[in-house]
């Protein structure tokens, strides 16, 4: 039967493993429309990784939503599609100084970091997010960088940042603001290092080695549902 949906030269498309996932995105489409095949082939929703050129081009998993959505299921990821193969887990949210945080579990149980979502200070603008790992500093986006105004932001070490790309950022505000529902391409941080690069809550392009996949995974999960 799945050989039947896809043209029989094109081979099956093979799951990622998740430490091996640079660059992913949040889609159910498993290889995009060409000349050849006139509409996408979709599968099951996923964090997938582009791989290959032209007709050759495929979207490979790398995690799995829950296969049935359920109370109990909606903060799991998984390996498998099945959802045999847990990969990690999201607690319910614990409010520590007005902040929410969701501890990150891999299969064991363990805590491998958390996720925190920031209340905004104004009512116009959108929640912020940080992202904690053991042994690393405090991960911010660069929509946290503009609140202090561009500025700030170049006297705190922003980068080699023309000023007018500074203000451009700034602009945006916190997560946003009221600009036009477009991608938004922010740029994710650990002190001075650039750890990770997000456009919109669905396409993630991992910086640094060291970064735990599954809590960028994590975070997702929680913007996305």
């Amino acid at each position: 039967m799945f050989g039947k949906s896809r043209h029989v030269d094109e081979p099956p498309i093979h799951v990622v493993p998740w430490t091996d996932a640079w660059e992913f995105v949040i889609t159910d489409e498993e290889r995009p429309a060409t000349g050849q095949r006139k509409r996408a082939a979709i599968g099951v929703r996923a964090f997938r990784v582009p791989q290959g050129s032209g007709v050759q081009r495929v979207n490979a998993p790398c995690a799995f939503f829950p296969p049935q959505s359920s109370a109990a299921d909606d903060r799991r990821l998984y390996e498998d599609a099945e959802g045999g193969r847990l990969l990690c887990s999201v607690d319910e949210p614990q409010d520590v100084e007005g902040r929410r945080h969701y501890a990150v579990r891999d299969v064991q149980g363990q805590v491998i970091g958390t996720i925190q979502r920031i209340a905004p200070l104004k009512h116009a603008l959108k929640p912020t997010w940080r992202v904690a790992q053991p042994g690393h500093p405090e991960i911010v986006t660069s929509a946290e960088w503009a609140k202090g105004g561009p500025k700030e932001m170049v006297q705190r070490g922003a980068g080699k940042m023309l000023l007018g790309v500074v203000q451009a950022v700034a602009d945006m505000g916190a997560e946003g603001g009221d600009q036009p529902a477009k991608s938004r391409v922010l740029e994710w941080k650990a002190g001075d290092e650039l750890v990770l690069t997000s456009e919109g809550d669905r396409r993630f392009l991992v910086r640094a080695s060291w970064l735990d996949r599954r809590l960028v995974f994590a975070y997702a999960l929680l913007r996305t549902g």
